[in-house]
């Protein structure tokens, strides 16, 4: 059985397929034999939002935000199901390997993954902070691979509003808006940089892209370079028409572009939602 196949062992009473929602049949670690085959055969790829937001770092996805992965990744996050956690990390241990190996970075490179925070009250109704969890079992599964990769929870989110009820111009002003550096973490990344490290931010879903463009706008201002991204899944946004299509070009670019390498200046929801 392969490593991920093994993660998805479930030993505890049977539930409905966190994949696929089927019911009395075999379950491995919560997903059903259909399921994990699906999530098995998933590589990661390079994805972009279009248009994408400014200062949105590449970024690779496991998979498209549909079927056996999108039911996987809500029944951790909204159900509390966190025996998930583990073989959801292993999958978004692929795309931070393979985010890391398109930036220039290989085995021998120290790799510092930075989980997009949850809001206090997201963390409170998930049991903790979901990305947080999925970074650490990440990071140990590059280490099994022979990967020097640590966590960094270089951030923090202030509360926020749904996402969902957003525009895209309005998400990425309150994803800009939510985040702030952790002061005593900066020292620590920094001594991470000198020594050549490659820094991924990681997040579960990737839309419009605000978040992780937030997210790497708010660690440049503290001199830390952003390599890359990975997610676990990517959605495709509806097309926007009319007025609105307008309104939301005019918005994208009026905001500031960002530089590859931004001066240090003052460090200063669901962040996971953009």
């Amino acid at each position: 059985m392969s490593r991920l196949g093994a993660d998805l062992a479930d030993l505890v009473l049977p539930s409905a397929c966190a994949g696929c929602g089927a019911e009395r049949v075999v379950l491995r670690h919560g997903a059903c034999e259909a399921c994990v085959a699906v999530l098995e055969a998933l590589r990661p790829y390079p994805t972009m939002p279009e248009p994408p937001p400014p200062g949105m770092p590449a970024c690779v996805a496991v998979g498209g935000y549909a079927g056996a992965l999108r039911g996987v990744l809500l029944a951790y996050k909204e159900r509390n199901r966190h025996r998930l956690a583990r073989p959801l990390g292993s999958l978004l241990a692929t795309a931070i390997a393979d985010a890391a190996i398109r930036a220039g970075s290989d085995h021998r490179s120290p790799l510092l993954l930075v989980p997009v925070p949850s809001t206090g009250r997201a963390a409170r109704e998930r049991g903790g902070d979901h990305m947080a969890r999925l970074a650490a079992h990440a990071a140990s599964r590059l280490r099994a691979a022979g990967w020097q990769a640590n966590v960094g929870r270089m951030l923090r989110a202030l509360p926020r509003p749904d996402s969902a009820s957003l525009t895209v111009a309005e998400r990425a002003t309150s994803a800009e808006n939510s985040l702030r550096i952790r002061g005593t973490r900066i020292r620590i990344s920094r001594r991470r940089r000198t020594i050549g490290g490659t820094l991924i931010v990681v997040d579960d879903i990737v839309t419009t892209g605000a978040t992780l463009a937030a997210v790497t706008g708010r660690l440049r201002e503290a001199d830390m370079q952003v390599a890359g991204a990975a997610v676990l899944a990517a959605t495709r946004l509806r097309k926007v028409r009319g007025p609105a299509r307008n309104q939301a070009r005019a918005a994208a670019a009026s905001r500031p572009k960002v530089p590859g390498s931004v001066p240090r200046t003052r460090g200063d929801g669901r962040p996971s939602a953009g």
